[in-house]
């Protein structure tokens, strides 16, 4: 985050992180700035001084959003076994989506969902945001077929695609009400379509 004269004393942290809250509820064009700013706890100038416009404030708190309530994702990635990889990433979302401190749903999701005054921008950025994600999938995904952990057939690139599809869906779903345990149950059935090694058919 850029340092533009910030007033003595400012959070600057702890103001973006209530910006993510306000822009997760309300998405980018239901968010005003007297929301914003009200809940940032500064005035418009301070805002600006510190943040920039709102929609340069929106992209500082997806950064932020990514950074900490999608640090599961990059801990996914870590696991050892692609089944393990898509297991992970899907249980942990499901759980984050569902947290009891935060918003329901999912800010790269949520925050785009109206079109409004800016050409489409926000939407488009929200879209290459998740599209990064998903890439960042495949390129892993890629890595287990190489090395035998996924069948040689295996076209990684969908099979992430399918994985987002699912973590998207459920973001839509729990925004709308849809319970944890609900969530749990769609991956359940989502798992079963996550191809296995050859050699473990029958194992």
């Amino acid at each position: 985050m850029a340092a533009r004269g910030r007033p003595r004393g400012f959070d600057a942290e702890a103001a973006l992180d209530r910006a993510v809250e306000v822009f997760w509820r309300q998405g980018y064009e239901g968010a005003s700035l007297s929301d914003l700013t009200e809940a940032m706890g500064i005035n418009r100038t301070s805002m600006y001084a510190a943040f920039g416009n709102k929609e340069e404030l929106f992209h500082q708190a997806v950064a932020r959003y990514a950074e900490q309530d999608m640090a599961y994702a990059r801990e996914a990635l870590a696991e050892p076994t692609a089944f393990g990889v898509v297991e992970s990433f899907l249980r942990a979302n499901a759980d984050a989506l569902t947290r009891a401190d935060r918003p329901s749903g999912c800010l790269s999701v949520q925050g785009g969902l109206a079109e409004g005054g800016d050409s489409g921008r926000i939407a488009r950025f929200l879209a290459d945001s998740r599209l990064a994600g998903e890439h960042a999938l495949a390129r892993r995904l890629a890595r287990a077929v190489r090395e035998g952990d996924l069948p040689a057939d295996t076209d990684p690139h969908a099979l992430a695609r399918y994985v987002m599809v699912v973590s998207e869906g459920n973001a839509v779903h729990a925004a709308a009400g849809a319970t944890r345990a609900a969530l749990h149950a769609t991956i359940d059935i989502a798992l079963q379509a996550v191809p296995r090694p050859h050699a473990d058919v029958g194992a």
